[in-house]
């Protein structure tokens, strides 16, 4: 039989937001992006730290995202952080935003990458911000897992 394989590029993650966010639910949304913008982007130079999507007529916009200018564009060049539209069904486009205003959910760039095909994505997820109190669970559940781990090791 044959395997299906990952051949993802991955350009951007996000590694905070698992810490930050209760991640419930994941989307792969497309991107609107200039040529200048995905050259950039297979030579590695995009940030989704600070990103986040948002709603604005009816359609989804990915706010505050890094990607560098690409130097051989000249004066072609697109802008940095500009809005970038993202592109899904309409029906998760209505989900996702009704999940935002009716259940104060937060929509957070989880990775940005090139699929199989070539095509940048971006995975979004739907959560929910966590306390204070929950972060420090989360990390002394994640300790625990290691030490016992190591004592299975040890005893074989």
């Amino acid at each position: 039989m044959s395997e299906k394989r990952d051949n993802r590029q991955v350009v951007a993650d996000n590694r905070k937001a698992r810490h930050n966010y209760e991640i419930e639910e994941t989307f792969e949304a497309g991107l609107a992006l200039l040529g200048s913008e995905v050259k950039s982007l297979r030579s590695g130079k995009a940030n989704i730290a600070e990103a986040y999507a948002s709603e604005k007529d009816g359609e989804l916009s990915l706010i505050n995202s890094y990607i560098a200018e690409y130097a051989q564009a000249g004066r072609r060049n697109h802008e940095p952080r500009r809005p970038r539209k993202l592109l899904m069904h309409r029906r998760e486009i209505d989900r996702l935003i009704g999940a935002v205003q009716r259940q104060g959910m937060t929509l957070v760039p989880l990775r940005l990458y090139f699929n199989d095909r070539g095509i940048a994505k971006l995975l979004i997820g739907l959560g929910r911000g966590k306390k204070v109190h929950d972060k420090r669970e989360t990390e002394r559940k994640r300790d625990w897992e290691r030490q016992k781990a190591r004592l299975m090791r040890e005893k074989g």
